[in-house]
């Protein structure tokens, strides 16, 4: 994997979690005694922040792929050939049973 996308992933991460225990902290701090407004606000925090976590996970993904392409397009103007993007390598001669 190209290290700009596992930056990118652990900003993504961090970013998430940094949200997450700011707007726990909130909720175990302040929400039995806010007001309806006050909840208002923070339950509107809380759908920012989802937004934000699945934007930056989004944004971390495109990157991951498009480091691939470029990765891949230089493999190709060397020569070589390119593997199919996979998570895993996987060994053709040996697959699971006899001939």
């Amino acid at each position: 994997m190209h290290p700009l996308a596992i930056a990118g992933a652990a900003a993504g991460k961090l970013a998430h979690y940094a949200v997450c225990g700011v707007v726990g902290a909130l909720i175990i701090k302040k929400l039995p005694d806010a007001a309806p407004t006050a909840r208002k606000a923070l339950v509107g925090g809380i759908a920012g922040g989802i937004v934000a976590s699945r934007w930056l996970n989004s944004a971390a993904e495109e990157a991951r792929l498009k480091a691939g392409d470029v990765l891949a397009e230089a493999r190709t103007s060397l020569g070589e050939e390119v593997p199919p993007p996979s998570a895993v390598k996987v060994d053709h001669d040996d697959h699971g049973h006899e001939h």
